[in-house]
């Protein structure tokens, strides 16, 4: 680990080159620029609440900002994790010209993935004002849910990195179970409203089943910190940093193990 940071001080310049040029990709040519992380966000919150709270008579208080805080988190992952799937392989034309630490590219795909979801904050706030959800000051609290998701994606993303390198089938594959992972994050819905579900002759309670899926806490304890206005229990705290650490170093370990095999495969 202590490797790691020193290599990582010494490259920041260029991870921060990366980020800014992806930043500049992103919203080149757009009238709007940078204004479509807030708008689009605030788009999509509309456009969800008129199809659930209103056809599908959902009954969630401030159905907007709860739609919200569990999509931007989710987004974020979703956006950190796809982006590193080809982040190596990208990242080619340098790695085979002169020597980069390789993990710079998952982790700089984890950032900027990290910069997009800060600017659709503001998105957050401007539908919990519009919408009348009060802001409590635990909002701060939301950091701690925001940084361990932020390790545990750049974990999950140092695996995938390192897996598309070898099985570029895995770029389809994370596509689906992304969008599968997303019906099992309690985005739309609250879990405790969930009732049992029937396969194959056997009842699964998914109120309970759900909180085997690690984006179901990060994404709790961010709107426990935001819409709540409550302190993160134990529970919270423990298994986002728990899931957080495992990840991270789990990823590091694979990814480190493989990296001289990439240059014989990209």
């Amino acid at each position: 680990m202590k490797a790691y940071l020193q290599t990582f001080t010494r490259y920041r310049h260029l991870l921060m080159d990366l980020v800014a040029r992806d930043l500049k990709v992103k919203y080149r040519r757009s009238a709007l620029g940078f204004l479509w992380s807030i708008l689009n966000p605030i788009l999509m919150a509309l456009v969800i609440s008129v199809v659930f709270s209103q056809m599908f008579r959902f009954k969630q208080e401030y159905f907007a900002s709860y739609y919200l805080t569990g999509a931007l988190i989710f987004n974020f992952m979703s956006e950190a994790t796809s982006n590193s799937l080809t982040s190596v392989i990208s990242g080619a034309s340098l790695i085979k010209k002169v020597y980069i630490p390789k993990y710079i590219f998952p982790l700089e795909k984890v950032c900027f993935a990290l910069v997009n979801c800060v600017f659709s904050f503001v998105a957050l706030i401007i539908v919990m004002i519009f919408t009348g959800a009060p802001l409590h000051p635990t909002v701060v609290l939301a950091v701690y849910p925001l940084l361990t998701l932020f390790l545990f994606s750049l974990g999950v993303g140092l695996v995938l990195a390192t897996l598309t390198v070898f099985f570029r089938d895995i770029m389809h594959l994370w596509s689906v179970f992304t969008t599968m992972l997303m019906y099992f994050s309690a985005i739309f819905y609250d879990p405790s409203q969930m009732g049992s579900l029937v396969v194959y002759g056997f009842s699964i309670n998914m109120s309970r089943f759900i909180k085997f899926n690690p984006l179901y806490w990060y994404i709790t304890a961010f709107r426990t910190a935001v819409l709540d206005g409550e302190m993160l229990s134990w529970s919270m705290l423990w298994i986002c940093g728990a899931c957080a650490l495992v990840t991270l170093v789990f990823g590091l370990l694979v990814f480190r193990k493989q990296q001289d095999k990439f240059v014989l495969h990209i």
